[in-house]
């Protein structure tokens, strides 16, 4: 079924595809065969390959998904310590009195980060985006300045952002491949998909009343594998959406902007997401944590070699039935000296397809070698002259 479907969409879309590293591209127009807005893409999330690109670099204001980098900022934060999901966030009038999509937070009232940031991930709340931006940044300009440095970082060059809500205001916008590498930076927080897969929910405010939330991005109920993502709208952005969808091992990332109605940028997102798993497949070449078939070197250890893992997983994305010529070279720290702890950083391993370098990842000391002591080492000498 698989096989006929990746052969229907090939016929529908006068599919041409060239290997290359980190890209495999389709000159066919998939997102106007399901009526798409503005602009569209389509990526592999492990690996970044591009898989569809359609002014995919072209600026154009975005609405709502700006709120992806106000979550990432936010999950950053968390991470780093300045900010705990426990903490009581205190609520400024200009927060409470943002417009649009809001849980209606009161004045003076305090929430815990955790909360808020669980309505912004699922029904896109404007007044807790700017509550969050006030307590991490102190100012939503100041946030908003380091949404900005953290683009760049990204390497998200045709984004600009001027608030953290993504309510109309010039200048700001951005472009089909930046949104869906600010939302591969995302999804790389675990504790997002806690807040992004929740459909329905009543969110409490001190004095006892609820506010109903329900998940803006309707793939998470309708699409098979879906389980993150963020709309947006406004009359100048049009539709929009951005969303992840994993099967098996392989994730992919879709967006389209500027959309003519919400059902057609839903069904431009699936018809790209079914092509990519139809037509593609996501290969492990090296699994995460498991002991790999080389050993590191351990100077003055009680432990003279000791068992390597890998960070992360080394994948590669093809279109499916392809083969691959994959090689995998490990660079171990040839200096590494006791004491050496579990996990604890010893090299490196990339990934190579045909000679292309097309992955990398840290490599891991799989197990501890404590330091020889001078009584080891003395009765060691005496073994081996034995």
């Amino acid at each position: 079924m698989k096989k006929l479907m990746c052969t229907v969409l090939t016929a529908l879309m006068a599919v041409t595809m060239t290997v290359s590293l980190r890209s495999v591209r389709l000159t066919a127009d998939a997102a106007e065969v399901a009526n798409a807005g503005k602009a569209a893409y389509l990526c592999d999330f492990d690996t970044g390959t591009e898989v569809y690109a359609r002014e995919a670099e072209k600026r154009l204001p975005i609405a709502s998904m700006c709120k992806i980098m106000t979550l990432v900022l936010s999950f950053e934060a968390v991470e780093s310590g300045a900010l705990g999901y426990d903490e009581m966030v205190t609520v400024s009038g200009n927060a409470s009195g943002m417009g649009g999509s809001q849980v209606f937070l009161d004045t003076g009232l305090s929430y815990p980060a955790k909360e808020l940031i669980k309505t912004v991930a699922v029904c896109s709340a404007n007044d807790s985006c700017v509550a969050l931006a006030e307590r991490i940044a102190g100012s939503e300009s100041g946030f908003v300045a380091r949404m900005n440095e953290r683009a760049k970082e990204l390497g998200a060059e045709n984004t600009l952002f001027a608030n953290c809500t993504g309510l109309p205001k010039d200048p700001q916008y951005s472009c089909a491949k930046d949104v869906a590498l600010m939302l591969r930076e995302l999804l790389r927080h675990e504790k997002y998909f806690e807040f992004s897969r929740v459909w329905y929910e009543d969110f409490r405010h001190p004095d006892g009343r609820t506010t109903s939330i329900t998940n803006t991005n309707k793939l998470i109920r309708r699409y098979t594998g879906c389980d993150g993502g963020k709309t947006g709208f406004t009359s100048e952005a049009g539709f929009c959406l951005a969303a992840t969808a994993k099967r098996g091992d392989m994730r992919l990332i879709s967006v389209v902007i500027g959309a003519d109605s919400s059902e057609s940028r839903f069904g431009a997102i699936e018809a790209m997401l079914d092509h990519g798993f139809a037509c593609f497949e996501t290969r492990v070449i090296l699994e995460a944590g498991k002991e790999l078939d080389v050993r590191a070197a351990v100077r003055g250890g009680k432990k003279r070699e000791i068992s390597v893992v890998a960070e992360r997983p080394l994948t590669a994305f093809t279109k499916r039935g392809e083969e691959g010529e994959f090689t995998v070279s490990y660079d171990l720290d040839a200096h590494l000296k006791a004491p050496v702890e579990k996990g604890e950083t010893i090299g490196r391993a990339t990934l190579y397809c045909g000679g292309v370098e097309i992955g990398q990842t840290t490599l891991l000391s799989g197990e501890s070698s404590p330091r020889l002591s001078w009584w080891d080492a003395l009765r060691e000498t005496a073994r081996n002259w034995q």
